[in-house]
């Protein structure tokens, strides 16, 4: 297989929809924030240990996500409409400028974020980075990737964007210089909208196939 096989499209659109839901750019802040009293080598285990929470948990969702859903007995195309739906309510959340509670954690969950064991796994790897709607996005792909050239696109997507997240983990405090409210919440609502376009595009193509009638 060349480079010419390997569907692009479907690559742009899954590095968008991660970009979207893991920004980097609000995940910062939160990072910098938790570690704020740790040391330069403490900081540097927990980004680590983030960055291989994030690889560990993109990996197993790409690899295991159609062995769990054959063991509940889901079928690919009501999975599909169910993580349209997730992913649709994340982006709706994000144009309104707020934090959904599924990637963000409840109000009781951050009080706990500061005296947890390993915050580079929980709160920073899950949920804040890897959340519901990751988790959804991850496997919709993957399952809808079936041609060698899409699956070829899935993971030319999947692990550029965990390269790319490692790298923005990596040059934190770099990266936050140049971070502000304003452009904090101009990114959540672009990214909004980018989501709520893919959310529609996965929710579509499932009804396609529960109801093809519809389709003239």
């Amino acid at each position: 297989m060349n480079l010419t096989d390997v569907d692009l499209t479907l690559a742009a659109k899954l590095f968008a929809a991660l970009f979207a839901i893991m920004n980097p750019l609000t995940i910062i802040p939160v990072f910098l924030s938790l570690t704020a009293d740790r040391s330069a080598a403490e900081r540097r285990s927990t980004m680590l240990v983030l960055n291989a929470t994030v690889a560990l948990g993109c990996l197993i969702c790409a690899i295991g996500g159609r062995w769990v859903l054959s063991v509940f007995g889901i079928d690919v195309t009501h999975f599909q409409l169910a993580g349209g739906l997730i992913v649709l309510l994340l982006a709706l959340s994000m144009l309104s400028g707020e934090d959904h509670s599924a990637h963000s954690g409840t109000t009781e969950e951050k009080k706990t974020y500061e005296s947890a064991s390993s915050m580079g796994v929980y709160p920073l790897g899950i949920p804040l980075s890897i959340g519901p709607g990751t988790m959804a996005t991850i496997i919709v792909f993957s399952q809808t990737s079936g041609h060698p050239g899409g699956a070829a696109g899935f993971y030319l997507a999947l692990v550029g964007y965990m390269i790319f997240f490692s790298a923005c983990m990596a040059a934190a405090p770099f990266v936050a210089s140049f971070l502000s409210a304003t452009a904090l919440s101009i990114s959540k609502r672009l990214m909004g909208i980018v989501l709520a376009a893919i959310a529609m595009e996965m929710i579509t193509t499932a009804l396609r196939h529960l109801f093809p009638a519809w389709v003239g």
